[in-house]
């Protein structure tokens, strides 16, 4: 099925429209401190938008089956989240805490951080980053169930609008016998709220 998306801008396409919105904000991009501004801006939003240079999902392709019969819970906390709101183009900041159950094989805890940091590095909203890293893991894993807390503060609430600096968004997605076993899901959560520091 060929590829509906229209072609991508250029580097040149997208300084351009950097230069249109300096003017727009009434100031003027010949000015000395703006001269390089709209390169500096493309350039830091191809890193801040890396998340649509890969499929997040295969970072958790290579995994381990020695474990030495280990079958609790795996769960990492307090991964950096930057990201960018899709309805204001403005960042939200916080963290993802991750856990699996696992069922015969473990991943690299980096690769837990690199999924996150690869769908949060995109247009979103945070309920459907936490869905998103929850699925990916269940999907590829095929683990006994899966929990995602994501924890962030929110610009477009913060910066603007009701002006509420300060203000949390949490959201979680709990799957399997994280989500269906009460002690498993109360052990997943005492973990996020025990790893986290103090």
């Amino acid at each position: 099925m060929p590829d509906s998306r229209p072609s991508r801008p250029t580097q040149a396409d997208a300084e351009a429209a950097v230069r249109t919105l300096i003017e727009w904000a009434g100031d003027d991009p010949e000015r000395e401190g703006l001269l390089e501004t709209p390169s500096r801006v493309a350039k830091a939003y191809r890193e801040l938008f890396s998340g649509y240079e890969a499929d997040p999902r295969a970072y958790l392709e290579k995994t381990f089956e020695e474990v030495g019969g280990y079958d609790e819970l795996v769960v990492l906390t307090d991964i950096r989240v930057v990201s960018f709101c899709e309805h204001h183009m403005l960042p939200f900041l916080g963290r993802a805490h991750v856990g699996y159950l696992p069922r015969n094989r473990v991943v690299g805890i980096s690769k837990l951080a690199r999924v996150v940091n690869g769908f949060s590095r995109r247009l979103q909203i945070q309920e459907k980053l936490t869905s998103q890293v929850a699925e990916a893991i269940q999907d590829i894993l095929q683990p006994k169930g899966v929990g995602v807390v994501i924890q962030s503060e929110h610009s477009c609430m913060t910066m603007r609008g009701v002006n509420t600096p300060g203000s949390l968004l949490t959201t979680s997605t709990l799957l399997g016998e994280v989500r269906d076993d009460p002690r498993t899901r109360q052990e997943f959560l005492e973990l996020v709220r025990s790893g986290r520091p103090g």
